[in-house]
């Protein structure tokens, strides 16, 4: 934590920061914590080191539950959230900053995120088709962010994109140099969590809620905090009037 900006960092890079299930349940419960966390205005989630973000479920893990008694590891399955869904449900605003590959599970973990920031020798994909795997979870939101054709594409054939390429489609907001990436998404984070946090928080949960609906039907949702009628509204107004920063409370 620094100030109301809360910076998560998968912290295997002798495995390029592969999602193992101890990981897994460590950003679970990380994500878990920021939803009843009040200090917290938002998040940043990155990899340690600049090859990875992260290369994607812990393969080697995945081979000795193969070979265990079990069925094998499924999605959306088991006794614990799914940490993408965590992830994406967080309702805090989320940036992620992409400093090395996002493959496979990592991709999905990007995909998790409301803001993805990459750097320019970052690659993201989507492998599975090439490892007899599935990408529940990435199937559904890569449709959703990038023209169908495309997300038909990079599924079918599992080849991943470099950070241009991604932002082209749309799939990361900017691309910058490696050594600017932990700055310039600190900074996204910090004009974030700079706004009033009721606003924003209901923004996020309104386009979470709402984005598939119906025009009509969406309009009336009335979902995440209220800021018509928070002290913070008061504060804004009053603030702009009297020429003066805010101070938001988040109440």
């Amino acid at each position: 934590m620094d100030g109301r900006v809360a910076t998560v960092t998968l912290d295997r890079p002798e495995r390029l920061n592969a999602l193992s299930t101890g990981l897994q349940g460590d950003l679970v419960r990380a994500f878990d914590g920021f939803d009843a966390d009040d200090d917290v205005w938002a998040v940043v989630l990155t990899g340690a080191g600049d090859r990875a973000f992260s290369a994607g479920v812990d393969l080697k893990e995945v081979r000795e539950a193969d070979t265990g008694p079990g069925p094998g590891l499924r999605p959306m399955a088991g006794f614990s959230r799914n940490v993408f869904e965590t992830v994406l449900e967080c309702g805090k605003p989320t940036v992620a900053a992409l400093n090395g590959w996002a493959m496979g599970g990592g991709c999905e973990l990007a995909l998790a995120c409301d803001v993805r920031l990459a750097a320019e020798h970052a690659r993201i994909g989507l492998p599975e088709a090439k490892r007899g795997m599935g990408a529940n979870f990435g199937v559904h939101l890569l449709s959703r962010i990038v023209p169908r054709g495309i997300a038909y594409e990079l599924l079918y054939t599992g080849d991943d994109l470099s950070a241009a390429d991604a932002h082209r489609w749309g799939l990361v907001n900017r691309v910058v140099s490696g050594a600017e990436l932990a700055a310039e998404a600190d900074a996204l984070a910090r004009r974030i969590a700079g706004n009033a946090p009721l606003t924003v928080q209901r923004y996020k949960a309104a386009i979470g809620r709402g984005g598939e609906l119906p025009l009509s039907s969406a309009l009336r949702l009335s979902v995440g905090p209220d800021p018509y009628t928070s002290r913070d509204r008061v504060e804004g107004v009053a603030a702009f009037v009297e020429k003066r920063a805010p101070v938001w409370k988040g109440r």
